[in-house]
């Protein structure tokens, strides 16, 4: 089995079960593991950047948590 045939067999799956997948991003332990990895990101950019950035590093986690958690 080809890359392209594993690829169009995960495209079949999520349409068959996009339902499923819908409410599984949406619960309680998917926003609690992305939060738990968008901090982790922050925190890891916060020790990079200089001091200055932590504040548009802040607002860009937020925007991201919006953009695929439920909260």
């Amino acid at each position: 089995m080809g890359i392209d045939d594993l690829v169009n067999k995960g495209k079949e799956l999520f349409e068959h079960n996009k339902d499923k997948v819908g409410e599984a991003l949406g619960s309680d332990e998917a926003e609690s593991i992305t939060d738990k990895l968008l901090d982790g990101a922050a925190d890891l950019a916060k020790k990079v950047l200089p001091d200055e950035h932590d504040a548009k590093i802040d607002e860009i986690r937020d925007n991201v948590d919006k953009s695929i958690g439920k909260e």
